[in-house]
């Protein structure tokens, strides 16, 4: 056994090919196993997709394209995907210039202050990052951040940002690229996650809650037996749209669909998580074992397969439609602010 890892190991990277360093108890022969069937997949997807897009530099949103993008956008081609599904593309082409511009005007120094202490935090184990990197991504990293943070002031700049500009670096390689799908993402995909009350991310846990009341009804006694709020287990997987909580190749696949199809995504990895692994929450016997089980439900095979993975967030939560999610989300916003009230 030890040999055969040791030859993995000797293969396979230790940085992966995004930036990130592998943890020292990283499994290389499990992921050496995993990958040769998953390049499988990536090669087939790759040709379709070169098909499909013929060196088209636009694509229209339609039924084919929703079915590719679940079934994962090859990297070279992510950022041009995203920016058109997302509605990115149109507003940078709408306003010419304007990132340049937020980051020529005056800075305000408070802003700037936060934005600088949460650098260094924001991935020091992706090489990318490392201030001895040629092109560091830190500089362009503050440069997203503060540009966004004039261009909406009223959310300014909060920690979670960083990591999802971080992301959208490392994808786009491209700073007015990643500002303006973060625009699409705080400005439309996930309003009010990150304006100062959170109301829409306070509403969006209370409505999973709502959810897995119906859909997982053993979870949600389990919750209600041990007196565990949502925002305890869950508030990670929403704000940081599940990064450093699943493996990057997921996190990635999750997008894919997130900019396409919106917010909805978040809910079906969530109660994809919580009803592949319902057992293992129930046994929880207090409030640290739910809290420890839901961190044991983000790692394991079951996540590492992302295309699998993927395939069960379309069926295992069952029908999830807008206009459920809608209702639901009046219901539990009014509830989220008259509790604010009280």
């Amino acid at each position: 056994m030890e040999t055969t890892d040791g030859r993995a190991q000797d293969r396979v990277n230790s940085v992966d090919p995004f930036g990130f360093q592998r943890s020292k108890h990283f499994d290389y022969e499990a992921y050496e196993e995993l990958m040769s069937e998953y390049l499988v997949v990536l090669t087939r997807r790759s040709i379709k997709w070169s098909k499909l897009l013929k060196g088209k530099s636009k694509v229209q949103r339609n039924v084919k394209l929703k079915r590719y993008v679940r079934k994962g956008i090859p990297n070279e081609h992510r950022a041009l995907i995203w920016m058109a599904t997302s509605g990115a593309q149109d507003q940078l082409e709408k306003n010419p210039g304007h990132y340049q511009s937020l980051l020529g005007a005056q800075h305000d120094p408070k802003l700037v202050e936060t934005i600088c202490t949460d650098l260094n935090r924001t991935f020091p184990d992706n090489v990318q990052f490392q201030k001895t990197a040629n092109p560091c991504l830190q500089k362009a990293l503050y440069n997203v951040l503060l540009a966004y943070g004039h261009h909406n002031p009223a959310v300014g700049y909060c920690q979670g940002m960083n990591f999802i500009a971080g992301y959208l670096l490392i994808i786009t390689k491209d700073e007015e690229k990643s500002f303006w799908l973060m625009d699409a993402l705080l400005g439309s995909i996930l309003p009010d996650y990150y304006s100062p009350a959170m109301l829409g991310l306070k509403m969006d846990q209370e409505v999973l809650g709502e959810l897995v009341k119906v859909k997982i009804p053993g979870v949600w006694q389990t919750m209600t037996d041990h007196n565990v709020m949502w925002t305890l287990v869950v508030s990670r997987w929403f704000i940081c749209l599940f990064i450093d909580v699943l493996p990057v190749e997921t996190v990635l696949r999750i997008w894919d669909c997130l900019f396409y199809e919106g917010s909805k995504i978040l809910f079906r990895v969530a109660l994809t998580l919580m009803h592949h692994n319902q057992a293992l929450i129930q046994e929880a016997q207090s409030l640290p074992d739910v809290c420890q089980n839901f961190k044991q439900i983000t790692r394991g095979p079951f996540v590492d397969q992302c295309h699998t993975f993927m395939q069960k967030i379309f069926i295992e939560p069952g029908s999830l439609p807008m206009a459920t999610l809608t209702k639901l989300r009046a219901t539990c916003r009014s509830r989220v602010v008259a509790e604010e009230e009280s």
